[in-house]
């Protein structure tokens, strides 16, 4: 197939379209491969199950519709190289879209890590995965961004039954546009920058369920950025002083409107332990309303943060939170 029909293919395709059935499984020699002591990425495209006794040392690559469907269960053993710090552009694991066409991007859905013991951190991106926000804010300055955005993004992306150890990034950052994410039955510890869990903006429709949040962070655990109809539930979040989950809308920053509110989502039933005793901010909603030196950056268009700087976090259901 020639790069221009498969570019108008995926231009035309529904994004329900873009879902490509699972993976085969991977063959003994991906999998020597995938177990290979290197450092260059592995592009994992393929379904691997692995015992507790073989152990992951290069970063993951997932990347493309060509890897939908792929897998990694790891039986218990480790993903990634202990105590080695992770970066924002080097993840252990990455799962991520990448643009075919200037306006053509080609994502990877349906995608399973499980009973992995990952060493630094998970990101999953959509636009700006090239390391570039020219695309976001190209697109942020249209009325559709929110769709846009979305229909750019990995999709369906499943964390079950792992831990992520943080060695400085954020140990589970979820890009822009991404939905349907799950973060389930995990642990999060080791220690980050900033926060624990990222929900960037546009994101909508992840679950955050039944998970310990452990990781020593400079602000709060869990940031709910731009981010709708999100669930995080269940939850077990140590704070050792810091704040809990935030909503908010980062107005502005890097000249890219944020279209999306902090809106719709359902925090319940999670137990916060170690809170500050004299401001114990366990969920905030509108903990922004503007409040930044660079909200103005993206003045000039009659939508979203462009036109108003305020979080404008409504419909969000907090509910059944304890504070031990």
């Amino acid at each position: 197939m020639s790069f221009g029909l498969l570019a108008a293919l995926l231009s035309a395709a529904a994004p329900e379209a873009w879902s490509l059935p699972a993976a085969r499984p991977c063959s003994a020699e991906e999998v020597r491969d995938l177990t290979a002591d290197a450092t260059t990425p592995f592009r994992l495209r393929c379904r691997a199950t692995l015992t507790q006794d073989q152990s992951v040392s290069r970063p993951v690559l997932i990347e493309g519709a060509e890897a939908s469907g792929a897998g990694l269960d790891c039986g218990g053993g480790r993903l990634g190289r202990p105590g080695v710090p992770t970066t924002t552009r080097s993840p252990t694991v990455a799962v991520w879209s990448r643009r075919i066409a200037a306006d053509v991007w080609s994502r990877p859905t349906d995608i399973r890590i499980a009973n992995c013991h990952i060493h630094g951190a998970v990101r999953v991106w959509g636009m700006g995965a090239d390391g570039s926000y020219d695309d976001l804010r190209a697109s942020s300055r249209t009325a559709r961004h929110i769709q846009t955005a979305q229909d750019a993004a990995p999709r369906q992306v499943a964390l079950d039954q792992v831990t992520i150890e943080g060695t400085g990034s954020i140990p589970l950052y979820v890009g822009p546009g991404v939905t349907q994410l799950s973060l389930t039955r995990s642990t999060l510890t080791g220690r980050s920058a900033s926060t624990a869990v990222y929900l960037d903006a546009e994101s909508a429709d992840n679950r955050i369920e039944n998970n310990r949040i452990a990781v020593r962070t400079t602000r709060e655990a869990v940031a709910v950025d731009g981010s709708a109809r999100n669930l995080i539930t269940g939850n077990r979040i140590e704070l050792s002083g810091r704040g809990g989950v935030f909503l908010y809308r980062n107005c502005g920053e890097r000249g890219v409107i944020r279209h999306q509110t902090p809106s719709d989502n359902r925090i319940t039933d999670n137990l916060f332990t170690g809170a500050a005793r004299l401001r114990p901010r366990l969920v905030v909603v509108g903990a922004r309303e503007g409040r930044r030196s660079y909200c103005g950056a993206d003045r000039g268009y009659p939508f979203g943060s462009s036109l108003d700087d305020g979080d404008g976090a409504t419909g969000n259901v907090v509910a059944r939170n304890l504070n031990r």
